[in-house]
């Protein structure tokens, strides 16, 4: 943060300054009273089961220069208390305020599945031609997407900005607080389908990103192999450009083939041309990334050839099919979370992976998917049985219904320590192993314990 002050603060949320000098610079805002940095403000989240309030002296002794509170009606001191009726909604509105001062291209990012990895991948396409912000990690939430806006510096020339949402209004409440020039929505899967009940649903929710483009000639990137995008696109009220392998889209590509851990293709535009391209990654989904970000990057005047460029440097994130050699041994870890699109996303780099030895899926439960849980569970084990998978771990209550569609024999344990002990003992030289699951199933603990175990 630059040029920002207490005075801006109390501006942006029209609190009330209960103490404090309203001059002293403003460099980060944080939510965090362990991390804080120096000259912070402190903003006390009250959460589910904890508030923040109570951390307000450790943040102040941590080095944050002044505080919102929603519990202080009197204050006395050097550290500027600002007092507001409401500190998340505060620091939505400082995020917003902070945002617009920002003057620069900004793309938002949607979708079920993919949002990270697109996002990083749209961003490494523009770093062909710009010093490009991005949204760290995936803070796409209502806390997360304020956070993001208030890291942004003048020395930024394109944002791109990661946007998620989980139930009903919140990304109406995104939209409100960031200025798009343009944004993507990746995909219309079953993620939050518990909270939203529908596909229609999460779409009707999802294409609230468009209120936030302010942008005259604004475009929304949409996937066009997509069909629920495909049946509400209309609803769009900004120009369209599809995206996706079926050669109706826009951008589209041929000629895909698996080749030396990565994908070559043919990137295909409307009225323009063909042009190859490589990825160093492995999966038809990456290659669908690869075409949104290149769209988006020739939309802000980077070369169709220069965007191919950088994105062959690509490597991808961590725990999103990141791809490791331990002691002989290939794993694949994609265990930040999981859906029915995304589990069969990672069994398809499994088996396109080139190993000498098994393909072994080690695979948790989904979780948020509602009243049709099983029969989504039993939909990723149905396909995989269309697949060459040599051993199937399952792990978590729902799991049972992977194997049950997969209609061949498979492994379910109770313990992650159990999932460890059989590979520790079973695992040889030659193996490609896939670990896929929700968050909260914490797969990437058996990943990090074979990497520091395993000696072949």
């Amino acid at each position: 943060m630059q040029n920002f002050y207490v005075r801006d603060i109390v501006k942006a949320t029209k609190g009330e300054v209960l103490c404090g000098d309203m001059n002293i610079p403003i460099e980060n805002v944080s939510t965090d009273s362990n991390s804080i940095k120096e000259n912070s403000l402190f903003v006390p989240i009250i959460g589910e089961r904890v508030d923040a309030h109570t951390f307000i002296d450790s943040a102040i002794a941590n080095g944050a220069v002044a505080v919102l509170t929603s519990e202080h009606d009197e204050m006395t001191g050097n550290v500027p208390y600002i007092r507001v009726s409401n500190t998340t909604m505060a620091l939505q509105e400082i995020g917003k305020y902070y945002g617009k001062l920002m003057i620069m291209p900004k793309i938002g990012v949607t979708g079920s599945v993919g949002k990270t990895t697109t996002k990083e991948m749209i961003a490494c396409a523009l770093s062909a031609g710009y010093k490009v912000f991005k949204t760290s990690g995936n803070s796409n939430s209502q806390i997360g997407v304020p956070l993001t806006l208030l890291k942004m510096s003048p020395d930024d020339q394109i944002a791109v900005i990661e946007m998620g949402m989980s139930m009903r209004g919140e990304m109406s409440r995104l939209s409100e607080l960031v200025e798009l020039d343009d944004a993507v929505i990746t995909n219309i899967g079953v993620s939050h389908i518990e909270q939203l009940k529908t596909r229609d649903g999460i779409c009707e929710e999802k294409f609230h990103i468009q209120d936030a483009i302010h942008a005259k000639d604004g475009i929304v990137f949409i996937n066009g192999d997509d069909a629920i995008l495909n049946k509400h696109k209309s609803e769009l009220r900004h120009r369209i450009i599809t995206f996706g392998l079926g050669n109706d889209n826009d951008y589209f590509a041929t000629n895909i083939k698996v080749k030396n851990g990565g994908v070559d293709f043919t990137v295909n535009i409307k009225n323009k041309g063909s042009y190859d391209a490589r990825l160093n990654v492995l999966g038809e989904h990456n290659v669908r990334n690869a075409l949104v970000a290149i769209a988006v990057a020739e939309r802000h005047g980077i070369e169709v050839t220069e965007a191919i460029k950088a994105l062959a440097g690509y490597e991808g994130v961590s725990m999103r099919q990141q791809i490791t050699d331990v002691n002989g041994v290939t794993i694949i870890d994609d265990s930040y979370n999981a859906s029915p699109d995304s589990m069969k996303a990672g069994i398809d780099v499994l088996c396109d992976y080139n190993n000498n030895g098994r393909k072994i899926a080690v695979l948790a439960d989904m979780l948020e998917l509602g009243d049709k849980s099983a029969d989504y569970h039993k939909e990723v084990g149905g396909y995989m049985a269309e697949k060459k998978i040599d051993e199937l771990i399952l792990f978590g209550t729902m799991a049972a219904n992977i194997g049950d569609g997969f209609n061949g024999s498979y492994k379910l344990f109770k313990k992650r320590e159990e999932i460890n002990e059989y590979l520790l003992k079973n695992l040889k030289s030659g193996d490609a192993i896939l670990f896929k699951g929700s968050r909260g199933m914490k797969l990437n603990e058996c990943v990090d314990f074979l990497k520091e175990n395993y000696n072949g």
